[in-house]
């Protein structure tokens, strides 16, 4: 199981997410604690100035970026859609 922390930024982008989002996200980091590569996330590596981080899909629209900071931990970086992050 990955421990889960989150940036600042994260958590301001997070809260102003509607309600409904932001119950995907509590789903989804569920299934990412237990494997972040499970494939209904889409995991993948980021490329250019971001290409320390990697990302996954919370829904169709929605995005997670995150850094892996030791075996078992991960850090959120960000949260939003794919125009909002890239």
């Amino acid at each position: 199981m990955f421990s889960i922390k989150t940036k600042p930024a994260f958590d301001r982008h997070f809260k102003k997410l509607p309600w409904v989002i932001q119950e995907k996200v509590k789903r989804r980091s569920e299934i990412f604690a237990s494997n972040p590569f499970d494939q209904r996330l889409k995991t993948h590596k980021l490329h250019g100035e971001r290409k320390e981080e990697w990302a996954y899909s919370v829904d169709y629209s929605y995005r997670i970026t995150f850094v892996f900071v030791g075996e078992k931990e991960v850090l959120y970086t960000d949260i939003g859609t794919h125009d909002d992050l890239y």
